[in-house]
């Protein structure tokens, strides 16, 4: 009779079994394998079966963590804000005023993109092309909550719709990343053009009424 595997391991303060473990070591191994491939090969050109036999696993493995190819761009977008919000953890980052915090979640998320430009400008491109990376809310929403809780000390004006804000940051950071890929060299600094864009966000575009004349 076999005994059944009740070994287990504490992380992040919650019990983890030895199966568990196997199975998110895998999984893990297949994320690294096919961004591996990604680079090297492009995502279009790289199938499931490509993976499957550079991981030496069956091709069901595969797809038994990752339904589809485009699981993989999802995981990369999830993997790179969770490393964020770490640093930024760590940092003790929602102690800063909004502004600052903001600054800050754009900055580390550049040092992502400018620390790995190669993988960034074959996932984000992929992502734009083939995944759901516009319509996918989860940067907007985590931008938004910022923005919310700076609403809430009384940081942000009054009436700011909080979800829109967080999706025009959202957006304007994806379309600056898809500019600054899809040239070489960088045609830009990708830190300052987020710094720039985020104090146009937040001070606006028109003029103070000192400034126009205007009553």
């Amino acid at each position: 009779m076999k005994i059944p595997d009740t070994t287990t391991a504490t992380e992040g303060g919650a019990t983890v079994g030895r199966q568990e473990r196997r199975r998110r070591k895998l999984h893990d191994h297949l994320y690294d394998t096919a961004v591996g491939l990604f680079v090297a090969h492009g995502f279009e050109a790289t199938t499931m079966e490509q993976i499957a036999e550079a991981a030496d696993v069956a091709r069901a493995t595969v797809f038994n963590h990752y339904a589809q190819k485009i699981g993989f761009l999802e995981e990369w977008g999830a993997r790179r804000r969770a490393r964020v919000a770490g640093i930024l953890g760590a940092q003790h980052a929602e102690d800063l005023p909004v502004d600052d915090r903001l600054r800050r979640y754009l900055e580390e998320m550049a040092d992502l993109n400018i620390g790995s430009r190669a993988e960034t400008s074959v996932l984000m491109d992929a992502s734009a092309r083939y995944g759901r990376l516009l319509q996918d809310p989860s940067l907007e929403v985590e931008l938004a909550r910022i923005v919310e809780e700076g609403l809430s000390r009384g940081e942000i004006r009054a009436g700011v719709d909080c979800g829109q804000a967080g999706e025009l940051l959202a957006m304007c950071y994806f379309s600056t990343v898809l500019r600054w890929v899809r040239e070489e060299p960088a045609p830009f600094d990708l830190q300052a053009r987020l710094r720039g864009a985020l104090d146009i966000v937040l001070t606006g575009l028109l003029a103070g009424r000192e400034d126009t004349g205007r009553p």
